[in-house]
This record gives C-alpha cells, sequence and structure tokens, in this order.
C-alpha cells in the first residue's frame, strides 16, 4: 500500500514540475516575442512552413467535412421538414466547432510534428548549445518566429477551412440532394452573428499558441538519440491534440 502512494506521489511531483517548465518556457518564449521578436523574414518563413504548405491538407479536409455534414444534415433535417435550414448548421458547425478544432489538429499532425523533430535534432546535435557558445538567444531564433508564426497562421486556415467546408455542404445539399440555393444561404445568413465568427477567431489563435508552444517544448527537452527525438515527436501531437480539445470545451462553455 505504502509503495503505491509513493509511487502516485512521484508521478504526481513529476507531473507538477513537467508543468511548471512547460509554464517557464511560454513566459519566456512570450518575453522574447515582447522584447526582442526578431527579424520578419524569420516569421515570414515560418508562416508559410506552417501556414502556406499545410493549405492543400486544410482543403481537402474542409471539403470532405462539409460534404459529410450537408449529408448528414439534411437527412437529419428532411426528418423535421426543414431541409431550408442546412446552410445554417453547416455554416455554424463549422465557425464555431470544426473549423478551428480541425484545422488545429490538422496543423499538429502535418506542422507541429516538424517543429518538434526539427528542434530535437538541434538539441541532440549540440546546435543550440553552439547558438548560446556565440551569444545567440535560441528562443529568438528557433521558438518566437514558430510562435507569431502560429498565431498569424492559424485563423487564416480556420478561415479557409470554414469557407471551403461551406462550399462543400453546398455542392452536396444543393447540387446533390436538390436543397434551394436561396434558402442554403438565406438560412446562413439569418444564423450566423459576428459573436460565431468571433468565437472562430478566438479559438484558432489560442490554438495556434497551444501548438506552437507543446511542440517547441517537446523538441527543445527532447530525449537523448533518436529514440528520444521520436518519442518527442509522438508526445508532442498528442498532447497538443489533447489540450486543443479540452480547451476548446472551455472556450466554448466561456464564449456561449
Amino acid at each position: 500500500m505504502l509503495l503505491l502512494v509513493d509511487k502516485l506521489g512521484s508521478l504526481a511531483l513529476g507531473l507538477i514540475r513537467e508543468m511548471g517548465r512547460m509554464l517557464n518556457f511560454l513566459l519566456a518564449s512570450l518575453y522574447t516575442i515582447v522584447r526582442n521578436p526578431g527579424k520578419p523574414i524569420h516569421i515570414f518563413k515560418q508562416v508559410h512552413f506552417i501556414g502556406a504548405r499545410s493549405v492543400f491538407v486544410i482543403v481537402l479536409t474542409a471539403s470532405f467535412t462539409g460534404m459529410v455534414l450537408g449529408l448528414q444534415g439534411y437527412y437529419s433535417l428532411a426528418k423535421f421538414g426543414a431541409e431550408g435550414m442546412l446552410g445554417a448548421a453547416v455554416a455554424l458547425s463549422l465557425i464555431r466547432e470544426l473549423g478551428p478544432v480541425l484545422s488545429a489538429l490538422m496543423v499538429t499532425g502535418r506542422a507541429g510534428s516538424a517543429i518538434t523533430a526539427e528542434i530535437g535534432i538541434m538539441k541532440i546535435t549540440e546546435q543550440i548549445d553552439a547558438l548560446r557558445t556565440m551569444a545567440l538567444e535560441p528562443f529568438k531564433y528557433l521558438v518566437s518566429p514558430k510562435i507569431l508564426a502560429s498565431l498569424l497562421a492559424l485563423p487564416l486556415l480556420c478561415a479557409i477551412f470554414d469557407v471551403v467546408g461551406i462550399f462543400g455542404g453546398y455542392l452536396v445539399g444543393v447540387k446533390l440532394l436538390g436543397v434551394n440555393p436561396g434558402a442554403y444561404f438565406h438560412g446562413m445568413e439569418k444564423s450566423v452573428e459576428w459573436k460565431d465568427v468571433y468565437s472562430g477567431i478566438m479559438k484558432s489563435i489560442s490554438f495556434g499558441i497551444i501548438i506552437s508552444w507543446v511542440c517547441c517544448y517537446k523538441g527543445y527537452y527532447v530525449g537523448h538519440g533518436a529514440e528520444g527525438v521520436s518519442r518527442s515527436t509522438t508526445s508532442a501531437v498528442v498532447t497538443s491534440s489533447v489540450l486543443v480539445l479540452i480547451w476548446d470545451y472551455f472556450l466554448t462553455s466561456v464564449l456561449l
């Protein structure tokens, strides 16, 4: 019994230490951004890597997500004779929830894993120590540009996801199932408010911070060797995805 309590206590203390180190990492990154964010060219490169190179997977995911919403929404609304509200159902689902969450998960899988692997390899090959030796601040060159780029890229990717998803629902609902196109867009216009758009924007911005923060942290404190990099990459993707879903719930409860 005492052995079990001892193990549980060790796990709890280890978790608290890890959370404290992650918080210190985030505060140091934000302090570096405020004090000296670095050259804009470094930020633009990260925006291209995180944002522009994720557009294809975002468009592909959004199109099929919108099509599924259009298909399922039509048959659900048809039971109540409310097919004209299909546009509102698709738009609200995408703008408030699915757009920010799915775009964040796609960016985590595509760009977040690469960020962790990149910083992790630099760590185990002592390139980060070389930066310190040359009196260069690693946070300024490795972490801050990625966080700023995520803040810029995630809301734009979320907007693309929403537009493409709505068009995918239009293709299935109007072109395939015969919903009136005027009713599709009219219901959307009447139902979607600025509060819904604002909610999606705030979620995408916060998700951008979570993804870049966790992925940079996991790479910066990577284990030894190639196995350590692979474990940190897997842990970064899983942790970021779980935190995105948890934070989405809390933001939804606050922004409703």
